[in-house]
């Protein structure tokens, strides 16, 4: 049974919260590709990395982190407009998002292309590589992992998914993420995929 919304998630040592993607360009409505309600995780995000640092937990930020041109990119053949490029205002972490010491994981850096905080793929030779994020975090003990950001039929889908894969128990907090939506329903399907997964969902926020 999955947990009610206002029951909630337990912090100690051996859990880590990743905070995926709370940047600029995704949860600001000036960004370059905004979420709808974006700007409605970073209180959550928040509340969350107090009680996690309360815990004894372990905090971890991703940010999408890519050079000026990538194949990610619609204007170089992918799919995305330019977003979260390296440096500038867009890739930075939503100013109002709570800071802790922890680890920082940056995706896109050099091309690559995927949405997990796990790994990512060589967008020629399709080769995929690690981030070394669950190396990180068996390496400091971390059996658990907490997922909230932007956004749920993307970059929180595959990091969920692939934390399960990679044997961590996993929960994604239903009211800490929103969806991109480019089709209507995919942050609902992304959910039902996270749940296929064995990824657990707590509480019923927008998705």
């Amino acid at each position: 049974m999955e947990a009610r919304r206002d029951e909630p998630v337990a912090y100690d040592p051996r859990t880590a919260l990743v905070v995926v993607d709370v940047q600029n360009d995704f949860a600001d409505p000036k960004g370059s590709l905004y979420v709808a309600g974006g700007e409605e995780v970073v209180p959550v995000a928040n509340r969350e990395i107090e009680r996690a640092r309360s815990g004894g937990g372990l905090v971890v930020y991703t940010q999408d982190w890519h050079p000026p041109s990538t194949p990610h990119f619609a204007k170089d053949g992918g799919t995305w407009p330019v977003h979260c490029v390296r440096g500038t205002w867009g890739a930075e972490l939503a100013p109002g998002l709570r800071r802790a010491d922890g680890l920082t994981v940056r995706t896109g850096a050099e091309r690559g292309d995927g949405y997990s905080a796990f790994g990512e793929r060589d967008p020629v030779s399709g080769a995929e590589r690690s981030t070394g994020l669950a190396r990180d975090l068996r390496a400091r003990g971390i059996e658990r992992l907490v997922v909230l950001g932007l956004a749920t039929d993307y970059c929180v889908k595959d990091t969920a998914i692939d934390g399960a894969r990679e044997g961590f128990a996993t929960t994604v907090l239903a009211d800490g993420v929103r969806a991109v939506e480019r089709t209507p329903g995919d942050g609902a399907r992304a959910l039902a995929a996270m749940r296929a997964a064995g990824v657990k969902i707590v509480g019923a926020g927008r998705t």
